[in-house]
């Protein structure tokens, strides 16, 4: 793929080619109910054809924090079909560290409010997204050297890319094909900081996966970059104010055709209340054709 770089311009209702991607709403102590409110009204105005929220919708895995999240995503689903996996925050890590109960203790809350599957599918005209658990509480394959990492970094198991290669060969070539996850695949521009204990390995993974765009979070500000210059990669920000560099929040808005994918940033601003069309960034798609029998 190749990249572009173009002034922001007005966003109005989509042509069914569209998809709004949300992450880290932190419902509890850190929401900003403005934004949510803002973001409440925005959506349908949008009318993405499809809503992704890649994880944080929590902030301490509390019911009252998921019952809250569960009705802003119902006023997602109201609109449009929506995908949502679990972040670091949605995970009760202290119910079972290092697994020592099993994995079921981690995501029972979680699972109660947005379903037993925490890696969903979704297809739509024109697209295949797959979400992937990359918060996995305080697990071995989360850990580093560093003591701040613990309960924070994620990672990727190999079984989760491989869920996604193998659906992305059951689809047709010519999706759009979409990963899912809550942590930073790309090294954070402010924080300099990678969410995955193993990023390198992740990304390799990734592009054998057949995906061309990766949709996550966690980092608490909004950027696009590539892998290999082959997938891109999106992060959005938060709708708190812990926001990197303490930039306004945003959120992304995808737009796509046969030939290009355009990636725009909705920016918060404050005075007017609302989100309004930032920078954006355009990549030609990557061309696939189904295999010679």
């Amino acid at each position: 793929m190749t990249d572009g770089r173009s002034d922001g311009q007005t966003a109005g209702r989509s042509d069914g080619r569209s998809i709004l991607h949300l992450s880290d709403l932190h419902f509890g102590g850190r929401a900003d109910l403005a934004q949510i409110e803002a973001l409440e009204r925005l959506v349908p105005e949008l009318a993405p054809a499809a809503v992704v929220i890649s994880g944080d919708l929590s902030q301490r895995a509390r019911h009252g924090e998921f019952q809250r999240a569960l009705a802003f995503v119902a006023a997602c689903r109201r609109v449009a079909p929506t995908l949502v996996v679990p972040g670091n925050h949605d995970v009760s890590w202290w119910a079972s560290p290092f697994g020592i109960r099993g994995r079921g203790p981690l995501y029972r809350k979680y699972r109660r409010y947005f379903g037993d599957d925490l890696g969903p599918v979704l297809q739509i005209p024109g697209v295949v997204i797959v979400g992937t658990v990359s918060a996995n509480g305080l697990a071995a394959g989360s850990v580093t050297w560093n003591p701040r990492d613990l309960t924070v970094k994620g990672h990727l198991p190999t079984a989760e890319t491989d869920r996604a290669a193998a659906t992305f060969a059951r689809t047709d070539p010519g999706l759009l094909r979409i990963v899912v996850l809550h942590h930073n695949v790309l090294r954070g521009q402010i924080s300099d900081r990678w969410g995955l204990a193993h990023p390198l390995d992740t990304q390799r993974r990734l592009l054998a996966s057949g995906a061309d765009l990766v949709l996550c979070g966690h980092d608490h500000q909004e950027w696009v970059g590539q892998i290999d210059a082959r997938i891109v990669v999106a992060a959005s920000s938060t709708h708190t104010p812990m926001t990197r560099g303490k930039r306004p929040s945003a959120f992304n808005l995808i737009e796509f055709d046969d030939q290009r994918l355009r990636l725009r940033f909705m920016r918060w601003h404050r005075n007017g209340a609302t989100f309004e069309p930032a920078d954006s960034f355009e990549f030609a798609r990557a061309t696939r054709r189904l295999p010679t029998q």
